[in-house]
């Protein structure tokens, strides 16, 4: 479930009045609720222990979905571990509590520098997609006097996902290692002074709702388990990523419950079993995509002859998952509606210079005017964590609840921090 309702006549995030928040900080403003992250994550967790059946399971947060150090210390606090995709992601897990032995790096392209950083600062997993990087974190860590564990992320051959550019398990796809080639890698990585080989990952896409091509990729994994230890190698870790999907059409009485995450969980216990690997988990949608809003004001109306443009401050550089998979957003009003409040079917854009900065077409809304304030459901992933300065715009601000407080974790940038970066070259300036 979500921690966001109407009371009193306007939409609350957990006990704070939206209205409160536009009024305090402005518009346009990603807010998160507390109690639905941790309440997703604990759900989560506490299955995951349960597939693993008394073994070890350990939950790696996807920062690449939200990467708000708020957000993030609410994870930390509750045990949860970080995957990270980059050195600036390790270095912000860090920041945020999680200690080293709780987080794993992944990623098709990591340079030297970030990988000597990471070894560097004791991280608990390298998940190598490359012969390459095989070789070359060997080296890093040899020469720092370390052997880091790693495991190698395969990739199955069974891509899924909600959408094309998010589906990463097919052979099509750029990530991993191929299934043909991990006998072969693991034999090179044992006679290698820098690695220590501790396993397998995979990870075959993201908005997943549904367990049979998971389970297709885990039964392929485990037969691979099986294999590489009659050829006399250690295999301890089963990293099996994350992708499970969440609702984004979601009522307002919405209460996902457990279901999913049960299922899944039974599947995992079921493909596992017997094959005595601690195994590893990197949700990060299902974790946070319910647990945020971007709540925006409606600038003007635009009416045509054939639609109606509802123009609002919010644009594609704040939210940009409409535009580049198009992606479906439920859109409430912040004042709730009242009965009998005419319905207006409404294109909703922003403000930027492209056609493709339209959010949702031909939408069914309560009749909205200028000032008002809609909100953006599900919009806790990739949401500002992929937000940009297109257009030279400020990116926008990011709240976190908690009851009947809230506080600002990162502020409305600035025009003069947006333009302080810029240097002219010395002919210009």
């Amino acid at each position: 479930m979500h921690h966001f309702s109407y009371r009193d006549g306007a939409l609350f995030a957990e006990d704070v009045d939206l209205r409160r928040i536009a009024e305090a900080v402005g518009t346009p403003v990603y807010v998160y609720s507390s109690a639905t992250i941790e309440r997703h994550y604990r759900l989560y967790a506490e299955a995951m222990t349960r597939a693993a059946g008394g073994g070890r399971a350990h939950v790696f947060y996807a920062m690449k979905a939200n990467g708000n150090l708020g957000v993030l210390k609410t994870l930390a606090a509750l045990g949860a571990g970080a995957d990270t995709v980059s050195e600036g992601e390790v270095r912000k897990a860090l920041a945020a509590g999680f200690p080293p032995e709780r987080i794993v790096f992944s990623g098709v392209g990591k340079s030297e520098s970030e990988l000597r950083f990471a070894v560097q600062a004791g991280i608990y997993q390298v998940n190598i997609e490359t012969e390459g990087e095989l070789d070359l974190l060997s080296r890093v860590a040899a020469a720092l006097g370390k052997r880091q564990e790693a495991v190698f992320r395969v990739n199955p051959d069974i891509g899924a996902g909600g959408h094309a550019k998010i589906t990463t398990g097919s052979s099509e796809n750029k990530f991993g290692v191929s299934f043909e080639e991990v006998g072969r890698l693991y034999a090179r990585a044992a006679n290698l002074p820098g690695v220590r080989m501790m396993g397998l990952a995979l990870h075959i896409g993201s908005q997943i709702r549904e367990t049979e091509s998971f389970e297709a990729a885990y039964v392929k994994m485990a037969a691979l388990v099986g294999d590489l230890r009659t050829e006399g190698h250690r295999v301890e870790r089963l990293d099996l990523g994350g992708g499970l999907g969440i609702p984004y059409d979601i009522p307002k009485t919405f209460d996902h419950g457990p279901g999913l995450i049960d299922a899944y969980a039974d599947m995992v216990a079921r493909v596992t079993k017997g094959l005595e690997v601690e195994l590893g988990f990197e949700p990060g949608r299902l974790i946070v995509g319910n647990a945020g809003i971007l709540m925006t004001q409606v600038l003007h109306l635009n009416p045509r002859p054939t639609k109606q443009f509802l123009v609002v401050d919010a644009a594609m550089n704040d939210l940009v998952r409409p535009a580049m998979y198009e992606a479906y957003h439920e859109i409430w009003p912040v004042a709730e509606p009242q009965a009998g409040t005419p319905e207006v079917a409404y294109d909703v854009v922003g403000p930027i210079c492209e056609s493709g900065d339209t959010f949702t077409t031909g939408r069914v809304l309560p009749a909205l005017k200028p000032g008002d304030l809609i909100a953006f459901m599900t919009a806790g992933a990739y949401g500002a964590s992929m937000a940009s300065t297109y257009n030279q715009r400020l990116l926008v601000p990011e709240v976190l609840v908690k009851g009947a407080d809230y506080a600002v974790t990162r502020p409305r940038q600035t025009f003069e921090e947006l333009l302080g970066t810029d240097r002219a070259p010395p002919w210009l300036a």
